[in-house]
């Protein structure tokens, strides 16, 4: 979502070389979320440019519809927000059936124990720090307490655990300590060399 649209191609590549993990997809349906953003058409761009895995958000209604539609289009990991509409545990399993991980995306206001019954179905859990729909908003430090619970909890269920929202080398060197393994980078990435970046990420992980 933070990549220069106008010029896809090349911040796929950039990211490609600069040795990314996955390309992370923000899908909003306007609904969910009150932004729209990254369709089909985008999805085959990327995957026409780059083989890194694709770790695909879904801010829409009723995912459940589409998890073999944006597994088609080579999602690997499928994340939903369990206040989206449907059975979330029965979305889950069909995103295990489909082939592909099966992520949870905790919102801010979202209670961990209202959660936490679905965390056994989970191979990832991403926790936003932001509200989610658009990005440059603040990290929203009032989430930190709930990270640092998600972590132990994820060794429990032996889920990866990922933060989204307003993250940065300094905020990474903050979370990773307390068993923070994954982080979308978003509009930070863009700012300079994104190879560059990553290596210096990569440093820091190393001293924990």
């Amino acid at each position: 979502m933070c990549a220069d649209h106008g010029n896809l191609k090349h911040d796929i590549l950039r990211l490609t070389e600069g040795g990314a993990d996955y390309m992370h997809m923000d899908v909003m349906d306007g609904d969910f979320v009150p932004n729209f953003g990254l369709g089909s058409g985008i999805f085959k761009c990327v995957r026409k440019y780059t083989d890194v895995p694709l770790d695909v958000h879904l801010m829409i209604r009723n995912p459940a519809r589409k998890i073999k539609f944006f597994r088609e289009l080579g999602a690997e990991i499928i994340t939903i927000h369990p206040e989206a509409g449907g059975n979330a545990s029965e979305t889950l399993t069909q995103i295990r059936e489909s082939g592909a991980k099966a992520g949870l995306a905790i919102n801010p206001e979202t209670q961990v124990e209202h959660v936490e019954n679905l965390f056994p179905l989970c191979d990832h859990v991403l926790a936003m720090t932001v509200n989610p729909g658009f990005y440059g908003q603040d990290f929203l430090e009032e989430t930190l307490p709930k990270l640092k619970i998600l972590a132990e909890l994820s060794k429990k269920y032996s889920f990866t655990l990922c933060v989204d929202g307003n993250i940065n080398i300094d905020r990474i060197s903050q979370l990773h300590p307390l068993g923070i393994t994954d982080f979308v980078i978003g509009s930070a990435l863009f700012r300079g060399d994104p190879a560059d970046m990553l290596q210096k990420i990569r440093e820091e992980q190393r001293k924990d």
